[in-house]
């Protein structure tokens, strides 16, 4: 067997038998260096030699996962929740539930895609934000998987399209950086404005889905026990507009200082085109400010980071398994069995390439950590077959983000889960994980094939 082949197909099986994930990467890359012909000795090379090349975007997570934690101690994810609690209230009164239902679903929306550029905290905003939303969903019997797959598209969608924050880092240094890696010994470069034109497509497929999520799927009334057992309209607005009343007082400084950081993080990065250099600047406005205690400094950045470590440590593996692949010197024969597989039919190769992709993202649980391994493998093949740069960005970006929303070990579903499951009534598997692989996946597969096709 192909060592590559071999060596995804280990690191998916033990990614589904919910071993670690860099345990599943390090054990694949020896297994895959092992059949390879590289020996031991070489295969510790070759993946030792890999590990830089995720460095910069694990650190860029660990600034970030810093910064976040920074943030959440000024107040203002507090602030925004609380505010919010009292719009809805007051909406609440006027006998306008379905005009509520789509309001809370839409800032839900745009507070994910805040959470990838504008105020890079990622996840970390949904057990803020969400759990006090929960009275007002229950009342309105808002199905929850519908909210999950609407946090979801904010998460994902928005960093594949839009090249800041996030998805700098996606489109950018992951994208763009290995497929002109992998591409110069094939003659393929591509530049940055392609990226966003080229996962256009994809992402309104899983606009698509979404919506049908919304309006379809999950549109009617789910039942969810009430906190405090009210069924009176006018008595939960009253009770959401005293707690919205009810929370701590945040100085006027505070809450202008953690704006001035969120303004400048934004504009550093912006400038310097470095996820890492905008962190650091929005922690150390933070920290000057007063935030926290100077002497707590250190021991927030600390905690921050750990928040991150581990997708940080994800994607470095990740970059060795992908160093190793290389070193075997097998890509070229897996490219020609594929193509002599496939023959000479361009949507068949463009259809398993998504299909591969979608496999082995769910199993890794990260697009982000997906990309090194894919392009390897599909760059080759898209030259192969003539697809064209637009096209090849489209596969390849598409096939990472494939699994990612639908995927257990994802941070896509792990956040969702962690806001609308704090009382219990939201399963991670059958409430976030099942909904979000269908109304995703699906229009993933599609719309990255039509993209493939046509572009």
């Amino acid at each position: 067997m192909n060592a590559i082949v071999l060596a995804i197909v280990i690191m998916f099986v033990l990614s589904l038998l919910r071993f670690s994930v860099v345990l599943a990467v390090v054990i694949a890359a020896i297994v895959g260096g092992l059949v390879g012909g590289l020996g031991l000795a070489g295969t510790v090379e070759a993946f030792n030699k890999g590990l830089g090349d995720g460095a910069q975007v694990a650190l860029a997570y660990a600034v970030l996962g810093a910064f976040a934690l920074a943030l959440s101690r000024s107040g203002l994810p507090d602030l925004l929740a609380h505010q919010l609690l009292g719009l809805l209230g007051h909406e609440a009164s006027i006998h306008r539930q379905k005009f509520i239902k789509y309001l809370l679903l839409g800032i839900l929306w745009i507070a994910a895609v805040f959470s990838q550029n504008l105020i890079p905290v990622h996840i970390a905003f949904i057990p803020v934000l969400v759990p006090p939303l929960l009275k007002v969903t229950n009342y309105l019997q808002l199905d929850r998987r519908a909210a999950a797959c609407v946090l979801t598209l904010g998460l994902v969608g928005t960093y594949m399209l839009l090249p800041v924050g996030f998805g700098a880092i996606f489109l950018n240094e992951l994208l763009l950086g290995n497929i002109n890696k992998v591409g110069a010994a094939y003659g393929l470069q591509v530049e940055r404005w392609m990226m966003p034109a080229a996962m256009a497509i994809p992402v309104a497929g899983m606009t698509v889905g979404t919506l049908v999520a919304v309006f379809v799927s999950y549109r009617k009334p789910r039942q969810y026990q009430t906190v405090d057992g009210s069924h009176d309209l006018g008595q939960m607005a009253q009770t959401l507009e005293q707690e919205a009343h009810a929370m701590p007082a945040i100085k006027p400084r505070t809450l202008i200082m953690a704006s001035l950081a969120i303004v400048l993080t934004l504009i550093a990065q912006l400038y310097s085109g470095s996820m890492i250099l905008g962190g650091l600047v929005g922690f150390a406005v933070l920290s000057a400010a007063g935030i926290f205690k100077w002497q707590e400094a250190d021991d927030v950045f600390v905690a921050g980071m750990r928040m991150m470590a581990l997708v940080g440590f994800i994607m470095i593996a990740a970059a060795g398994f992908a160093s190793v692949m290389t070193a075997t010197g097998q890509v070229d024969s897996l490219v020609n069995s594929v193509v002599h597989l496939i023959g000479a039919s361009k949507g068949l190769a463009a259809l398993l390439m998504l299909l591969v992709g979608l496999f082995v993202t769910v199993g890794i649980g990260s697009s982000f950590s997906s990309v090194p391994v894919l392009v390897m493998i599909y760059v080759p093949l898209c030259v192969q077959f003539g697809f064209s740069p637009l096209a090849t960005i489209a596969l390849v970006g598409t096939a990472a983000a494939l699994g990612d929303a639908g995927s257990p070990a994802s941070d896509s579903t792990l956040g969702p889960t962690a806001g609308l499951g704090v009382d219990g009534q939201h399963d991670h598997i059958w409430d976030t994980v099942v909904p979000t692989f269908i109304h995703f996946n699906i229009p993933l597969v599609l719309f990255g094939w039509l993209a493939a096709m046509y572009l």
